[in-house]
C-alpha cells in the first residue's frame, strides 16, 4: 500500500478539526459566521463519523468538521479517511488525551482497498501526523494491508506455492531463516495430517510446512501458529455453494501470524521469533481423505476423520505439535476455524481461548488499548467427552450433543498445544458489509492487540 501518513506536508494541508459531541456547539459558535451557517444547514452535530466538508469563499476545502462521537474513539478515524477525498490533511483540533498515533494508524487501516484487479485504484487522502512515529504506523498499518491483500486474493492467484513465496519474501527482508517441506516430503518429515489433508490437490498446489525463525539465542522463543488452508472444497463433504463462496480467505490465519510476525520483526522486539504455517488446499479427487478415515498425527495421536469439512484443525494439529519441540516462552495459533464462533459472537468479535490467567488478562489489556478487539470464551472440560472417539484417540468432529462448535475446536486444538502459555484466537478475518473505512472483504483482526501484548510482555 502507498503511504498515507505523512512526517511532513508536501504542500497545503487542509485543516481538520476533530470534535466530541458534547463539544461541538460551543465550537461552532466560535466559529466564521458563514461555517457555522453551513455546519447548521447540514446538520452537523459531531457524531461519530460525522464529516463536513466547509468551503471557503472562492468554493474550494477550506477545512473538514469530524466527528467524534460521545467517547472520543481513535478508530473513528478510519471512517474519516474513507469520506474524505483526495488531498492532503492535518489534524488542527482534536479533544485533550486524544492519542495521536492510534488516529493516524486508523486513518491508515480507514485508506486500505483492494484494488489488484482494477485498472485505476484512485488517489487517496493522507494525513500529516504531528507528534507520532510515523515508522510504527506505516509498519503496523503495511503489515495489516499485506494480511487484508493475502486474504482477499482469489485462490486461483494465492496457491499454496503464492502463500510460501509471500513467507519467504518476509523472511529475506528480516534476515529471518525460512525453511519448506512440500509433497510427500511432509511423510518423511513427520507431518501427516498436513499431507492427508493437502494430498488431494494437483501437484502445483501440492501441501507444505512452512517455518521461519528470526532473533538471537537465549531471548525468549514466541511461536506464531497460521491455518493456511488457500481454498476449503470441504473435501468429500462437500460445501455448498453459499458456504464455499469466500473460501478463499480460509488461508487468513497463515496471513495474521505472517503480519504479525512482520510487525515483531520490523520493531525488533526482544524476542526469538518462529512462524510455522502448515498450508493445504482441501481439495476433491481420488485421493481425497474420507469419512471415517484414521490419521496418524506428528503428536502420536491417531485422529478419525469425521467430516472432512474440519480440516484446520487437522493441519494445525502437526503445527502445534512442531511448536512443542521448540520449547516457546509464549505460544498463539490463528485459524479461521468455525463458523460457530461466528454465531456466538458476530463477523466482528473474535474468540480467543487460553487456560492461562495472566495470559488472558495482558491480552485483554492490549486489545483495548489497541481498540482491536477481542472476547476470552472458554475451554469448557465438559464438552471434551465429543471428541472421544470408537475407534481413535481422538476425533475432528464433536458430537451433536456439546453444540458449542468453537469451544469444542479450541479443546481439540488443546491436545496437541505446547507446554506453557498458548491462546487460539478463531478470527473471521471479514467484513461482510460495506462500511466506511471497513470496505467490504478482508479484515485485519486481534493482530494490533497481540502485538502490543508481546512488546509489553517481552519488552
Amino acid at each position: 500500500m502507498s503511504d498515507v501518513i505523512l512526517e511532513n506536508a508536501e504542500g497545503p494541508a487542509v485543516p481538520v478539526h476533530a470534535l466530541l459531541e458534547s463539544e461541538t456547539a460551543s465550537a461552532l459558535n466560535a466559529s466564521p459566521p458563514a461555517a457555522k451557517a453551513f455546519a447548521a444547514i447540514s446538520d452537523f452535530k459531531g457524531k461519530a463519523g460525522q464529516v463536513l466538508a466547509v468551503p471557503g469563499a472562492d468554493g474550494a476545502l477550506a477545512s473538514v468538521l469530524f466527528g467524534l462521537g460521545g467517547g472520543g474513539d481513535p478508530m473513528v478515524f478510519r471512517t474519516l479517511a474513507a469520506k474524505l477525498p483526495a488531498g492532503t490533511y492535518q489534524i488542527k483540533r482534536a479533544p485533550e488525551g486524544l492519542d495521536a498515533g492510534q488516529a493516524a494508524l486508523a486513518f491508515a487501516l480507514g485508506s486500505y482497498r483492494f484494488d489488484r484487479y482494477k485498472t485505476h485504484g484512485g488517489e487517496r487522502a493522507k494525513l500529516v501526523a504531528d507528534g507520532v512515529d510515523v515508522a510504527e504506523v506505516r509498519q503496523v498499518a503495511h503489515a495489516c494491508a499485506l494480511a487484508r491483500d493475502m486474504i482477499n486474493t482469489p485462490a486461483n492467484d494465492l496457491g499454496p506455492l503464492q502463500l510460501e513465496t509471500v513467507a519467504r519474501e518476509i523472511a529475506e527482508q528480516h534476515g529471518a531463516q525460512f525453511t519448506v517441506i512440500a509433497g510427500d516430503g511432509l511423510l518423511e518429515a513427520n507431518y501427516p495430517a498436513v499431507h492427508a489433508v493437502g494430498r488431494a490437490a494437483t501437484p502445483a498446489r501440492a501441501p507444505r510446512m512452512i517455518e521461519l525463525t528470526w532473533g538471537e539465542a537465549g531471548k525468549p522463543l514466541v511461536c506464531l501458529v497460521g491455518k493456511g488452508v488457500v481454498f476449503d472444497s470441504g473435501g468429500l463433504d462437500i460445501k455448498p455453494s453459499a458456504g464455499m463462496r469466500q473460501m478463499k480467505k480460509d488461508m487468513g490465519g497463515a496471513a495474521h501470524a505472517l503480519a504479525l510476525g512482520r510487525m515483531i520483526m520490523a520493531a525488533g522486539l526482544s524476542v526469538r521469533l518462529a512462524v510455522l504455517v502448515p498450508v493445504v488446499e482441501n481439495a476433491i479427487s481420488g485421493d481425497a481423505m474420507r469419512p471415517g478415515d484414521v490419521l496418524a498425527s506428528r503428536k502420536g495421536l491417531s485422529i478419525e476423520v469425521g467430516n472432512t469439512d474440519a480440516e484446520g484443525r487437522l493441519i494445525l494439529a502437526d503445527a502445534l505439535t512442531r511448536a512443542g519441540e521448540l520449547e516457546p516462552a509464549l505460544t498463539i495459533d490463528m485459524a479461521t476455524l468455525t463458523g460457530a464462533a461466528r454465531v456466538a459472537l458476530g463477523p466482528q468479535l473474535p474468540p480467543f481461548y487460553t487456560d492461562d490467567e495472566a495470559l488472558a488478562a495482558d491480552i485483554e489489556r492490549a486489545a483495548k488499548a489497541a481498540a482491536d478487539p477481542v472476547w476470552r470464551m472458554p475451554l469448557w472440560k465438559g464438552y471434551a467427552e465429543a471428541l472421544d472417539s470408537d475407534v481413535a484417540e481422538i476425533k475432528n468432529d464433536p458430537d451433536a450433543w456439546a453444540q458449542a462448535g468453537s469451544v469444542t475446536a479450541a479443546l481439540f486444538l488443546q491436545r496437541f498445544a505446547p507446554a506453557g502459555p498458548w491462546a487460539h484466537f478463531d478470527i473471521f478475518a471479514w467484513n461482510p458489509r460495506n462500511r466506511p473505512g471497513f470496505p467490504a472483504g478482508a479484515e485485519a483482526q486481534a493482530i494490533r492487540g497481540l502485538y502490543r501484548m508481546i512488546r509489553e510482555r517481552f519488552g
